[in-house]
């Protein structure tokens, strides 16, 4: 015990740390982490709103009739630009590569992935007219042929079926009626 108290005199000062101070010091850590993460966040949400500009000629050429695309930016703790309910545009791992996937029933399927703008939006422009042809089949209503239409069967009368089962009915009692008579004599 001797040695102990004279090392902590002779060596570094040891003073308790209060909970206080370690708190604090914990508060700016994760204030200088988070604006490190809102700082990375703000440069994807730039980078998706230069991409959301880039496409602003293609999306004037899609007709005032085809409401298949709802064009917009999520704000949500990963920043999308999404092109339709299925489709949209994030940012790579290291925040530089814009990712361009569709969601299906399978997984997740990238479409495209590059560092360049142009790249992008030839690749969306490819996914917006293959989405216009599949909506263009989807519309196109095929007639049935005429030949193959039978006009409907005419329905018979339950009438004559109830009168011949109530006639077979009453022979069928009267046979009935007839053997019991016959064996009681």
């Amino acid at each position: 015990m001797a040695e102990q108290s004279a090392t902590s005199n002779s060596g570094v000062k040891a003073s308790p740390v209060r909970l206080r101070d370690a708190l604090r010091k914990a508060r700016i850590e994760a204030a200088d982490r988070t604006g490190v993460v809102v700082d990375l966040r703000d440069a994807e949400v730039a980078r998706l709103e230069i991409m959301h500009d880039a496409l602003d000629p293609l999306f004037s050429e899609i007709p005032a009739g085809v409401d298949l695309f709802d064009r917009g930016i999520s704000q949500g703790d990963t920043p999308r630009l999404w092109i339709d309910a299925v489709a949209h545009i994030g940012m790579g791992r290291d925040k530089r590569i814009y990712r361009f996937v569709q969601d299906t029933r399978f997984g997740r399927i990238v479409l495209a992935e590059s560092h360049d703008v142009p790249v992008m939006v030839d690749a969306v422009t490819d996914y917006i007219a293959r989405r216009m042809i599949e909506r263009e089949h989807a519309m196109v209503v095929t007639p049935a042929p005429v030949a193959d239409i039978a006009p409907p069967a005419k329905r018979r009368s339950g009438g004559w079926t109830f009168a011949f089962g109530f006639v077979a009915g009453l022979a069928a009692l009267f046979g009935f009626a007839l053997v019991m008579a016959l064996r009681g004599i």
